[in-house]
């Protein structure tokens, strides 16, 4: 095994974002790679995740996660392999996922690591489809949204990583229709040639209410929203009595810097009597075992078909960020080291 080097570049914030993130709101500064204490492991970064969430932490406001600190190391989702350890429960030569991404070299706390196969699923299936977002998807339609066989469901942001996770679970549970919702032609085709949907459409190319009316003419009975806005609007409108939404992400606002006005239409959620859940992905960890068993069940038999865009090396990691918030990749963007 290579001797670890004596230095690790990793990305700060250097300032926060107005509207958009620059590059120039970002920093790769290169630091001493420290030895592991009492009960940690130094972790070498193979793959690192960038997600929408994140550009939520660079704004200073309380959330349900503490804000970025400037000039300090980001965090985010990471797996490696461990080159040093001073616990008991992790050996060099070990697979690990943790939280302190966006680094060459973590030191991170043994407790908040968490073997992983790589015989199993490859390293970077544990950021994506059998992690964070899968089990976003997972929890946020099974769960929070009480799908049920039969139901119509609507996805926007459908080729993300969340996105096309759910629309391929409902049509596994037994969905009477799938339609997603894309910004490229491309995805649009994909999703339906590729992913199972029954219709999907570029919200760019008309008023989405309109385009997932002629999608859904029925209605739909399940709406699992990654973007908010005027996705959210019509899904209201098409909603079916006693509808149920899950609230996800609205990345159609992030990089807003004035607030965005809210649906139109929301007396419809009493006459309808719609149910508008908002959803974190951590409150739902008691589903971990059953995702992993399920979804790695279907992504090993190739029912569930996963897509990564991957950019390769560290110092590209904050372009592979803003090209996801301009919706660049399909399926799970992932940085590999």
């Amino acid at each position: 095994m290579s001797t670890t080097p004596t230095t690790s570049r990793e990305w700060h914030l250097v300032a926060r974002p107005q509207g958009w993130p620059t590059p120039a709101d970002f920093a790769l500064r290169e630091t001493a790679v420290p030895e592991p204490g009492e009960g940690q492991i130094l972790v070498r970064t193979i793959h690192m995740s960038v997600d929408p969430y994140m550009r939520g932490r660079m704004n200073d406001v309380r959330s349900y996660v503490p804000p970025f600190e400037l000039d300090q190391p980001m965090q985010g989702g990471a797996v490696g392999e461990v080159v040093a350890s001073r616990s008991d429960a992790f050996a060099v030569g070990d697979h690990v996922l943790h939280p302190l991404g966006w680094r060459e070299y973590a030191l991170v706390d043994a407790a908040h690591a968490v073997k992983v196969d790589p015989e199993l699923a490859p390293l970077s299936t544990y950021l994506g489809v059998l992690g964070m977002p899968g089990l976003t998807a997972y929890a946020g339609l099974l769960e929070v949204a009480s799908f049920k066989e039969g139901d119509a469901v609507f996805v926007s942001g459908a080729a993300g990583a969340v996105g096309l996770q759910v629309g391929q679970i409902a049509r596994l549970k037994g969905a009477s229709r799938v339609i997603g919702s894309a910004g490229t032609d491309e995805k649009v085709k994909a999703l339906v040639e590729e992913y199972g949907f029954d219709a999907a459409f570029n919200y760019k190319d008309g008023p989405v209410a309109t385009q997932l009316n002629q999608a859904a003419p029925d209605g739909i009975d399940v709406y699992f929203d990654n973007v908010g806005g005027e996705h959210l609007e019509a899904a209201i409108g098409a909603l079916k009595l006693h509808g149920r939404a899950t609230l996800c992400g609205a990345i159609a606002g992030y990089n807003d810097t004035e607030p965005q006005p809210g649906p139109r239409n929301m007396m419809m959620i009493i006459g309808k009597r719609l149910r508008l859940q908002g959803m974190i992905v951590r409150d739902h960890q008691a589903l971990q075992p059953q995702f992993v068993e399920e979804v790695g069940g279907w992504v090993r038999s190739g029912e569930l078909k996963y897509r990564e865009t991957v950019v390769h090396g560290v110092e590209n990691a904050v372009d592979a960020f803003l090209g996801m918030l301009r919706g660049e990749n399909t399926g799970k963007m992932i940085v590999t080291f």
